[in-house]
Formats: structure tokens, C-alpha cells, sequence
């Protein structure tokens, strides 16, 4: 049985899941909320930052957008897993890294 990725939900039976969980359609990645297990998270204050970038290309599940004017926004806690790495490679002190409270 071929499943795509918006059929497979929390509430699916695991005898209707196709065999080890494959799905068979591309960019279904934005369908995952991959952040929500996270116990720290990074905090970003905008008025510390100066739009180096050196943040963004480290980030290993593209959290940290950057727009069309080449300046970094807000995290997107969607995927963030909370690794530190943005923060760890912040020479400005921009990024925190805090508990993540839910």
C-alpha cells in the first residue's frame, strides 16, 4: 500500500503504515514538526545582531530564515531542535541559549 506523507498521521494504525515507514513523494520535510522535543532552545535579540550570517549556514535543520534582503529573521521553532550551534558560533551575543518552556 503507497501512503503519502499527509495520510500518515498519529492516529494510523501501524498495520497501515508502508513497510519501514517509507513515503513515497518529496518535500514532505515542512509537513514534520521536528521541533517539539526540544528541551533548550535559542533566543534570538535582534537589536545584538549584526546581520553576519555566520549563523545561518550552521544551522543543521534550516532554522534560522533569512529574507529576500539577505537579513536573518526569527528562528522558526518549527524545526528547531534546539542543538546550541547558533549559538556557540554567535560572536555577538545575539543568540541565548534558555530552557525551552512549553
Amino acid at each position: 500500500m503507497i501512503r503519502k506523507a499527509s495520510e500518515i498521521h498519529e492516529d494510523i494504525k501501524w498495520q497501515d503504515i508502508t513497510p519501514g515507514g517509507v513515503i513515497y513523494e518529496g518535500g514532505t520535510s515542512a509537513m514534520v514538526e521536528t521541533g517539539e522535543w526540544r528541551s533548550m532552545k535559542p533566543v534570538w535579540d535582534p537589536t545584538k545582531c549584526k546581520q553576519c550570517l555566520l549563523c545561518a549556514p550552521v544551522c543543521p535543520d534550516c532554522s534560522i530564515p533569512v529574507n529576500a534582503d539577505g537579513k536573518r529573521e526569527d528562528f522558526d521553532y518549527f524545526f528547531c531542535k534546539g542543538c546550541g550551534i547558533c549559538y556557540k558560533v554567535c560572536p555577538f551575543g545575539a543568540i541565548s541559549y534558555e530552557k525551552d518552556v512549553k
